[in-house]
């Protein structure tokens, strides 16, 4: 929607759309492929829909219900959490566009959600007066589809006309169904793509940029498409003419249009070699393609005042006499390289100290705003261009993590998320032009703070670098070691754990009496690409070095103990959750694993695993194969050894991380008799489901899980 260049990192693919993933047979799956790995768990396993696959899952999840519901904690954790998630008077987050706020909206009586939308005078005042434009509900019902909302993608020439995103259940694949906002309805004879992990963009208001499954060998070997279609208002999709092919060995590949200055945009093609490497190329209109000459390591962010922004994740010798070190933003002129393939005018916009990073870029019509990240502490500066360029601070309460929620270069209103651990979200309007802030929206309280405190420390690594660390916690605990703790982190993809406030967290578990610890490990983005890096492929036991170092430092400071020590993590976390189970059993009493890797040395085999060779390495090679061998969960775990309880947490939609990850690590666990709780729902993808009574139980199951564990 936003009239600007996205930065088309293959990391946001990871946690946005993909392709068309066939629940294939295993056989199908793995033709080639040696497997004596396939001893420790059968690989009917995988078999997403499986019959004799559902009976194991449906007997393990009869068992963890059986379990976990009977305790008394349970009903009541279920009910303060669909407290928080169907509280009326949370944030109605927007996205301000075409004159009206945007909001999409679920709550006890719209299970599947609302888009809605009202103007801005009304979505500032007291007494909001919302206009449903899609009832999901009824939809649903009408369609009697499972369906679940992935949001809209509008023409920004009038914001009307809407390409709507369907999921069955919440996988990642989408059916797209062309939308009018003036109607509330379907377009008659409008645009449809089948269900896949599509890329679609608008050209005009007649013809559309579509990466689809065109059939066979047309998705990428990570399940990606690579080949780009143009598609006219009534044209049958067969009918499409190709304009752009990547590889199939990239991740990804695909075409967008570029807005370069008032009413002109030029077409943009990219390669996503790899998840971290990508190229991008201007399509022009006498069929040749140059080259944007910026590093595989790069993400272009988008033009503003005909200087293209661009955010570095590696070292970028510009010119002859100019180079940028990674982690810095940059910018050059546009319109003179088009016109002679040089990069002229190159200019740092914000370089980051070894303590900070660059969290995010919005470009608006009159500034481009920059989120910092210092010492895991976010502010927002504003940045402007006339020749070089010039900043200042916004001045926003430096409290916590603050994040840009919406922004458009049509304007300059902006609005800004603020939060902290136990202060709850405030939104700010911004006006990027004159820097002017007003509160727009605050949330209530959800728990009882006023005991609470927040501090920062630093665990020393193996290795001797510094690791931050937060802890939350009642004042006045007693340092012996008793206090029940639960441990987060994440480590990879670049991704930063920030402060955040959760209505969940704080009442389920810090008000009764529990230590919430967030560990800011390599492998994340906190202190930029050096931070992620440090961590790649062979290198990955660093990461799991500086998890081990939190928990030793908040053991040492008897904030806790092991008896009383709980880890969680999901995704990539849940592959950290599988290795500390294997490396330190000692350091805890309970870990949750949700929507985990744990299988290394088949894990490019499913899904979207391919594309994450370039974090994880590859088994196809020897080396990396070798270390991956080392911490595969699914391959470490020793029969008679003594490990924690472990509950693992996944969905039968997830089509981005395969479930028979998990399906496999407890049947293992389950032949060696190691105590473990499982628990699979039917819908939600990757992300929590989109049934928010779902979402409640699923929590009230992992805390009512903690307590056992670590509080009785």
């Amino acid at each position: 929607m936003n009239k600007r260049l996205i930065g088309l990192s293959v990391a946001a693919l990871f946690v946005t759309a993909c392709s068309n993933e066939k629940e294939a047979a295993v056989e199908d799956i793995t033709p080639d492929v040696e497997v004596s790995e396939s001893e420790l768990a059968p690989l009917w396993l995988e078999e997403v829909e499986g019959e004799k696959a559902l009976e194991k899952v449906q007997s393990w999840n009869k068992s963890t219900l059986d379990k976990l519901t009977a305790d008394p904690r349970f009903s009541q954790f279920q009910s303060d959490a669909l407290d928080v998630v169907n509280a009326t008077d949370r944030i109605p987050y927007g996205n301000y566009y075409g004159g009206y706020v945007y909001n999409f909206w679920q709550n006890a009586e719209q299970v599947r959600g609302v888009l809605r939308r009202t103007s801005l005078d009304s979505y500032s005042s007291d007494s909001t007066e919302w206009e449903t434009m899609i009832d999901m509900d009824k939809l649903a019902a009408d369609n009697n589809k499972n369906w679940v909302y992935k949001g809209t993608n509008c023409y920004d020439e009038n914001y009307d006309m809407c390409l709507l995103l369907l999921s069955d259940g919440g996988k990642d694949a989408v059916e797209v169904r062309e939308w009018s906002h003036a109607t509330k309805s379907f377009v008659e004879n409008g645009f449809v793509l089948p269900e896949a992990k599509s890329s679609v963009a608008w050209k005009d208001e007649n013809t559309l940029l579509v990466g689809t499954d065109w059939g066979e060998q047309s998705l990428t070997e990570s399940g990606y498409p690579f080949i780009t279609k143009i598609l006219s208002r009534g044209q049958a999709l067969s009918d499409a003419k190709e304009i752009f092919r990547g590889e199939v060995t990239d991740v990804a590949a695909g075409v967008y249009m570029v807005e370069i200055a008032e009413d002109q945009k030029i077409m943009m093609a990219y390669r996503a070699t790899s998840f971290f490497t990508s190229e991008y190329y201007w399509l022009k209109g006498d069929g040749t393609k140059p080259k944007l000459p910026i590093p595989e390591k790069s993400s272009p962010l988008g033009v503003f005042k005909g200087q293209l922004l661009v955010s570095l994740q590696d070292n970028w010798q510009a010119t002859t006499d100019k180079t940028f070190s990674k982690g810095s933003v940059v910018s050059f002129d546009l319109k003179s390289w088009m016109e002679s393939q040089k990069v002229t005018n190159a200019q740092l916009v914000f370089e980051p100290n070894s303590r900070s990073t660059t969290a995010g870029v919005n470009i608006t019509k009159s500034k481009v705003l920059i989120t910092v990240s210092e010492n895991v502490v976010g502010r927002v500066m504003s940045f402007d261009y006339d020749s070089t360029w010039r900043s200042s601070a916004i001045a926003l309460p430096e409290n916590g993590t603050v994040r840009v929620t919406s922004s458009n270069s049509d304007h300059d209103l902006v609005f800004v998320n603020q939060e902290s651990f136990i202060s709850p979200d405030t939104l700010y309007r911004v006006n990027a032009k004159t820097s002017e802030i007003a509160v727009a929206k605050q949330s209530p309280a959800r728990f009882d703070a006023s005991n609470l405190v927040v501090e920062q420390f630093e665990a020393t690594s193996k290795d001797g670098v510094k690791v931050p660390y937060f802890v939350v916690r009642n004042k006045d605990i007693a340092y012996d070691g008793s206090n029940p703790s639960l441990l987060y982190a994440y480590g990879g993809f670049n991704v930063s754990m920030t402060p955040s406030y959760s209505g969940i967290r704080g009442k389920l578990w810090l008000e009764k009496g529990g230590v919430y610890i967030l560990a800011n490990i390599r492998g994340g983005g906190e202190f930029g690409p050096k931070w992620h890096q440090a961590g790649l492929k062979t290198n990955r036991q660093v990461i799991f070095n500086d998890m081990i170092a939190v928990a030793e430092s908040v053991i040492a400071k008897k904030i806790t103990s092991p008896r009383r020590l709980g880890i969680m993590g999901g995704s990539n976390g849940g592959l950290l959750m599988g290795v500390m189970y294997n490396q330190r059993p000692d350091l805890w009493n309970a870990v949750v694993c949700q929507v985990p890797l744990l299988d290394m040395l088949r894990y490019h085999l499913l899904l979207a695993g391919a594309s994450w060779v370039g974090e994880y390495g590859s088994p196809d090679i020897a080396e990396e194969r070798a270390f991956l061998e080392t911490i595969s969960p699914l391959h470490n775990v020793e029969k008679e050894s003594d490990y924690p309880s472990i509950f693992f947490v996944t969905s039968t939609k997830d089509d981005r991380v395969h479930p028979g990850h998990a399906r496999k690590m407890a049947y293992l666990l389950e032949q060696y008799g190691h105590d473990f709780e499982y628990y699979e729902n039917t819908d939600g993808g990757h992300s929590a489901s989109a049934n928010l009574k779902e979402t409640a139980k699923r929590l009230a199951l992992e805390y009512t899980y903690l307590a056992e564990q670590l509080m009785d």
